[in-house]
């Protein structure tokens, strides 16, 4: 069981080139885990900003898939999220992120959006794997 949680932000990286790119990559590699909301963010990501069709955003999000434990959104997920938004005030959409790290047991999140650093409920380190 990988301990380390992937946000959104370092998946779409892998669509650059450059160092971000390569990073996301690496991390990848550690067969880190996800949640459905950061397949959903991705694909409506690949869609509008990289504009890729349907097609091609399903390759994409299918070879991420193949990489990572993905974790499903359950209400208990829900319910732990808005605790850890009101909580710690973060967004309704990293609130659901980092509750559905916290409940497959990972104790690092990378994202480069949320803030580095932080602890949440003294098991999930919030992390920018771009600094």
């Amino acid at each position: 069981m990988s301990a380390e949680f992937l946000d959104t932000n370092v998946i779409l990286y892998l669509l650059d080139d450059g160092p971000k790119a390569n990073r996301a990559e690496a991390l990848l590699l550690r067969a880190p885990r996800i949640s459905v909301q950061v397949l959903n963010e991705a694909l409506v990501n690949c869609r509008r900003k990289a504009g890729m069709d349907w097609d091609e955003a399903g390759a994409f999000l299918s070879g991420i898939e193949e990489l990572c434990q993905v974790e499903d959104l359950t209400p208990r997920t829900h319910a732990v999220g808005r605790a850890l938004a009101e909580r710690y005030r973060l967004s309704v959409y990293d609130s659901m992120i980092a509750a559905a790290a916290l409940l497959a047991g990972c104790t690092v999140l990378h994202s480069e959006d949320m803030q580095s650093g932080l602890l949440i409920e003294g098991q999930l380190r919030i992390t920018n794997p771009f600094l």
